[in-house]
């Protein structure tokens, strides 16, 4: 099976629903740590992936880290793909941990020749080990290092080139990023070889005021702005169709709130 057209994020509130009603989407998305181990949702997973393709999409790598690689956790997502069997993989523009100690979060990276290499470095050995290539996902930010020397649609786009990964380009990221630190949106696609890009994300966001200006969250509570479909149909004109996912992962709606966004989607590639 291969992902084509456009999926939705899958979570654990609409697996069994998903098995009995089998609705109509060409595929599904994953977060690959909640399904390391045995339990009713990877067997319920095993059931879907009989009929659906799978995309898998890692929280956990931290290839942005001064720390090695986790090992066990390498070896916890080869085995999930093994199992799984995902057509496509993928993790962050990001690091979050330090000395063995993870935080709950993506974090920003510094944009620098040696930071891009050091990426680039993490992202060779872990495609070493899976035997599988990633992608990676540009991030949303809310804070630049002062000593940053590249743009990061530069830092992003330099990524395949050096480590022979794709790249997984969500619009919404862009979008907030760009309205947060004041980028060009145009800049930021201009950079990006259309042939380096595997997949879209699209996702909604929060406006939160602060008393200096407002700022926007990526949090994937509600559905896609205006602003970031927009952005997407320029995105499509600019390196062509590509499978797309609608993420969602708080404030989780009913599947048919998911399905009917995911039908918008797939009108704008038809266009």
């Amino acid at each position: 099976m291969v992902i084509k057209n456009v999926g939705i994020g899958l979570r654990h509130q609409h697996l069994q629903q998903v098995i009995d009603e089998q609705p109509d989407i060409d595929w599904f998305e994953v977060h690959s740590e909640n399904f390391f181990y045995d339990n009713l949702a990877t067997y319920q997973l095993e059931q879907i992936a009989d009929k659906y393709p799978l995309s898998f999409h890692g929280v956990g790598l931290s290839l942005g880290s001064a720390d090695t690689l986790n090992q066990q956790h390498l070896q916890n997502l080869k085995n999930a793909i093994e199992r799984f069997k995902p057509d496509l993989i993928s993790d962050h523009l990001s690091w979050s941990s330090i000395d063995g100690h993870y935080l709950n979060d993506l974090l920003p990276m510094p944009y620098s020749k040696e930071s891009l290499q050091h990426f680039a470095d993490k992202i060779k050995q872990t495609q070493d080990f899976l035997g599988r290539q990633i992608l990676i996902e540009n991030p949303s930010s809310y804070l630049q290092f002062k000593h940053s020397s590249i743009s990061e649609w530069d830092f992003f786009a330099a990524l395949p080139d050096l480590s022979g990964c794709a790249l997984l380009l969500d619009v919404n990221n862009i979008y907030v990023s760009c309205v947060n630190h004041k980028y060009q949106p145009q800049d930021y696609l201009n950079a990006i070889n259309a042939d380096d890009v595997a997949e879209i994300h699209l996702a909604g966001h929060t406006k939160k005021v602060l008393e200096n200006g407002t700022i926007l969250i990526d949090d994937h509570s509600k559905k896609i702005s205006n602003e970031v479909w927009l952005l997407y149909r320029k995105t499509l004109e600019k390196i062509g169709n590509k499978p797309t996912l609608i993420e969602w992962d708080s404030n989780i709606p009913k599947l048919s709130v998911l399905l009917s966004e995911a039908n918008k989607a797939q009108r704008y590639l038809d266009a």
